[in-house]
Formats: structure tokens, sequence, C-alpha cells
């Protein structure tokens, strides 16, 4: 499927993209009931999935679903213009501003009956603006109508507030058909910021993350929760030195002179704010960045020359990072590289350490992965050993059996999350630095929860789980190979 990961805000640019091929819109973001869109907005939750049906003709078959048009919407409320309906938004209180501004207006105004009966007070309100709005042929009016009941003081500052909010409703003029005919993602925000080209690039075919440019231009970055024990430390501190290297890259400081003191150098290291959780609360914390090798701290090699730096500069610097030699990594598979190392950083700097038996069980978790790719994606110029088929299809049965249990293991549970953003943030760095190892098939195949956790519960109990895969040789190999790297 052919996307495009956007700059800033995508909504504007989706609905740019929809009115120049004529397609509705599929998401579940309220916005696009207010945006003029000429194919409609179809929410996704009114898809019946379910409900596959056959047509007549050539269609063949269709998911019954529900499509929304701003113009019908309008008919409701007599001669309500669309222009308006940005407007109204944004007085309803939408992502941006909050109602207490316009708490006066409401109060004041004598809005028109709803006409819906049994609705509640929101509801009638809604209704209310909707046919107050009728009134008007244009935003402007409608805008200064509002601004007479607010106390003068205050018209002008929100009179800029509405009309800035009202703008996130107009398409953008971001050519994305341009994108997907030729790869060129042309944008105005990004040539201000005065983001790198191979950046930008990279950032709209989903090479780079949102996580990367929340951190070069906002200099701050909110850390996603999971399931993890909240009493411990947030799982995302483990991997905190690679973030610190990822920030060192994007924020890098030339160093001038080469006698400044190194108290001087690391008071001068930029800054990025993360949001963390700290037990159940939202905890603000100034991260410095890192300091870099001298390779990266060189004046010829900025950010937007990074791609420049010799990529064994670059491997090694992320080898580095995660504390591994590429020598250790040399018998592992070159897909599953990366979650090895990531794999050795984890169990070097996670807090509570890693007991074995959660090491296991994410290695045959691994393993399990691989099991399956050669059996369903078999190489077409190998034939699927009939050993690799009979092991697999054991270890479905095993699984089968298996996955029933209820059981969670918190502080195990806690480990894992560890794990997970010790990937996350070691696929980031190999992705900024242009991929000097490959990069694993983050699909199911690597990592499963559910599965992590049972096998660790049956190596507690069972040990004999640890040969699962003894009917595959070769599978059987993979497995001490990563168990003896991670090992030694």
């Amino acid at each position: 499927v052919p996307f495009v990961q956007c700059f800033a805000e995508a909504d504007r640019e989706i609905a740019g993209l929809a009115n120049r091929w004529g397609c509705p819109v599929l998401s579940l973001d309220s916005d696009f009931f207010v945006f003029d869109l000429a194919g409609g907005y179809c929410p996704l939750s009114h898809f019946q999935w379910q409900s596959v049906r056959a047509a007549a003709g050539p269609q063949g078959c269709y998911v019954p679903a529900r499509c929304f048009s701003a113009e019908r919407f309008c008919r409701h409320f007599g001669a309500l213009s669309k222009a308006l309906l940005p407007l109204f938004a944004v007085m309803s209180g939408n992502d941006f501003i909050g109602l207490e501004a316009l708490e006066a207006f409401f109060s004041k105004v004598r809005l028109p009956r709803g006409c819906a009966a049994g609705r509640g007070g929101k509801h009638l309100r809604l209704q209310g603006l909707l046919n107050w709005l009728a009134q008007f042929a244009e935003p402007a009016e409608a805008v200064e109508s509002v601004l007479k009941y607010l106390k003068k003081h205050q018209r002008e500052e929100i009179r800029e507030l509405l009309c800035t909010s009202m703008e996130d409703y107009a398409p953008s003029d971001v050519n994305l058909e341009d994108f997907f005919q030729n790869g060129c993602y042309e944008c105005e925000a990004a040539r201000k910021a005065d983001v790198p080209q191979w950046v930008l690039d990279a950032l709209a075919k989903g090479k780079l993350a949102p996580f990367v440019i929340n951190a070069l231009l906002l200099r701050s970055t909110f850390l996603r929760v999971q399931v993890e024990n909240m009493q411990r430390p947030s799982a995302h501190s483990t991997a905190l030195p690679i973030r610190q290297v990822i920030y060192g890259l994007l924020l890098r400081v030339s160093y001038g002179t080469e006698d400044v003191s190194p108290s001087k150098q690391t008071n001068a290291l930029p800054t990025v704010c993360e949001f963390d959780r700290c037990q159940k609360t939202l905890k603000k914390t100034f991260v410095q960045a890192a300091s870099l090798p001298s390779d990266f701290r060189d004046d010829r090699f900025p950010l937007d020359k990074l791609t420049e730096v010799p990529m064994s500069c670059r491997q090694m610097l992320l080898l580095e990072t995660l504390g591994v030699k590429m020598s250790f990594l040399e018998p592992i598979p070159s897909h599953l590289q990366l979650a090895v190392a990531v794999t050795c950083y984890w169990i070097r700097c996670s807090e509570p350490k890693v007991k074995l038996n959660q090491l296991k069980a994410l290695l045959l978790v691994i393993v399990s992965g691989e099991l399956q790719r050669i059996t369903d994606d078999p190489d077409p110029t190998v034939l699927p050993a009939e050993d690799d088929s009979i092991a697999y299809n054991e270890f479905l049965k095993w699984k089968e059996k298996k996955l029933q249990s209820n059981d969670f293991d918190l502080d195990a549970g806690h480990s894992l999350c560890q794990w997970q953003c010790c990937l996350q943030m070691g696929l980031y760095l190999n992705q900024l630095l242009g991929t000097p190892l490959s990069e694993p098939d983050l699909s199911s195949r690597l990592y499963t929860g559910t599965l992590v956790h049972r096998l660790y519960q049956e190596l507690k109990s069972a040990p004999s789980v640890e040969s699962l895969f003894i009917l595959s040789p070769k599978m059987a190999q993979l497995y001490m190979v990563l168990l003896n790297t991670v090992e030694s």
C-alpha cells in the first residue's frame, strides 16, 4: 500500500489529496466532518466488516459503510454555508482552542432552539450554534458578531485565535500527488524550518519516525507508556543512553577550539524535553544530548551531510552505543543482527536484571518467527525442508494448547517492555545512521508479547520447553547461536 508520512499535521494534506483524486477520506478523526471533501468522509467506525455483500455487475463484493457529506449536513440547518463549519468546530472546542474564552458569548447570545428532541445540553448548544451561524453568509461576518459579546480588551486576541484555528481546515497546498507519482515531497513548513532534504525524504517514505522530527524541531517528545510495573521507573529509562546519541546526532553543536574545558563543553550540549511517566503521573525531564565521537563532531559532517559519513563509522557508532562488536554478530543472520545487538544492550543496562528464562523465552519467540517465515514464505529457489514443516506444525499444536493461560508476571512484563523500548530506539538510531545494520521484520514474527509470557511461565516449570524446535536441526542450531552470542 503506497503511503506518505507528512511533515506536520496530516489532516490538511489528506483533505487536499482526497479532493484532487475525488476520493472519500477513511479515518477516525472527527476533524474530517468539517473539511469540505468532494468525496465525503467515511468514519472507520461505521464499516460493517462482518457484513460483506455481493454487488451486481463487475464491482464484485463490498463492505457496507457510511459516507458523511458536509453539504448534506449543512442542509439540515437551513441556509448554513459549508464555509462556516470551521468556525463551528473552533467554537465547539477542537484540539487547539478551549471553550473558556467563548463562555461569555454563550452566556449572552440567544441561540435558536435545537431541533432534536431528547438530546442533552451539549447537543442542544451545538444545534443552537449551527442554527445561529446559518444567518451569516461568510465566516468573517460571524466572527465580528461573536466578538460583540466579548469584552473590548479580549476581542483582538480572540479574533486572531479564531482566524488562525479556522485555517487548519483549509486543504493544504502541498501537492501529495507529486509524491505518489515521482517520490517528491515539497513542503513550505519544512523549508522554513530548514530541515535537510534527506531527512524530509526519509520521513515522507516512513524511513524515519516522527520522534526524530519532534526532537529536531520541537526539542521535545512524548514517550508512550506500555503495560508495565507502575511502581518501577519507566521502561524507557533503560534506553536513555540510546536516545541521547540520537539527540546528539540531530542537535550536535560545533566545538570550536581544542582548548575548551570539558566542563564548558558539557554545558554547551543541547537538551531535549522528554515527557515520560513517573509512577502513574506524567513527568517532564530535560535530557542532555550525548557528546559524539570525533568523526561526528567534525564540521564537515553536520546533519545535512550525515549520509556522507563513511558507513563503517556509522556502523561503529551504532555498535558502540549498543556495546557490541561486529565480530560477535557475524554468526547471526543479517536481518536479526540489530535485534540481537539490542538484546545484548538490554541485558547489560536493564534494572532489575534480566532473568535467564526471560532471555530464553525471548529468543525462542524470535526462532519461532524464523520458522514461520521459512515455512509460510519459503525462498522460491530453496525447497522448504520437511523437518521444518513438521517442527512448525508441532509448535502450532503446542501454542494452541498453551496460550489459554491467564498468568501474568508483572516484573517479567516490565523487563520485556524495557526490551521493546530499547529495540524501538535502536531501530530509530539505525534508521538515522542510514541502516548500517539490516532492519528487522517488525511484524509478530520478531516479537509476540503473549507468546513470550507463556514461554517464560513454561520455562519456570518445564525447562524441557527449551527443546521446542528440536525437530528442526536448523532452528535448534539458530537458537543455540542466538543464546551463545548474547551470553558471551
